[in-house]
């Protein structure tokens, strides 16, 4: 086995964690780009807001609903969209989003715009109507310079 290749059984929640953190922090400074990613020029993002959401298990297709919709209105109120994340294996009612800004005033302007956004308070409302989110948790992480983006030294099969 790959040294960084987990079973479900060894991930335990911190872990997990980690490498959502980890996984963010790579999207947000363009590692893993894509030849169909919508903007060719990098913008330089040193926060990234990690929500941690828990969720209705039975209502998993709504909250993805609920992501998706914030697909299209996120990047257009100024937040650079890392991604959102469902459950798979293990805990069923865990979901993740991850959204980068260049600071913390970048974050506060996007809150406002959101605010004023049709489609953003529609989706606020969906969820809140459907009480599709059980709970949820922010946290702002940065990168600690000299510590990301290290790949593997290791020589020989793997």
């Amino acid at each position: 086995m790959h040294p960084t290749e987990f079973t479900a059984e060894q991930i335990g929640r911190r872990k997990a964690i980690e490498i959502m953190m980890a996984t963010g922090a790579a999207l947000t400074l363009g590692f893993g780009d894509s030849p169909t990613r919508q903007f060719k020029k990098r913008i330089p993002m040193t926060i990234t807001c990690f929500i941690r959401y828990q969720i209705d298990s039975f209502q998993r297709d709504a909250f993805k609903k609920y992501a998706e919709n914030w697909g299209r209105i996120i990047p257009r109120c100024g937040g650079h969209l890392v991604g959102y994340f469902l459950p798979h294996e293990g805990t069923n009612d865990v979901a993740w989003g991850l959204i980068a800004f260049d600071s913390l005033a970048s974050y506060e302007a996007y809150r406002a715009r959101l605010k004023s956004d049709p489609e953003a308070r529609e989706n606020f409302a969906m969820a809140q109507t459907k009480r599709l989110i059980v709970r949820e948790e922010r946290n702002f992480v940065e990168v600690v310079d000299g510590t990301f983006g290290l790949p593997s030294t290791l020589l020989g099969p793997r």
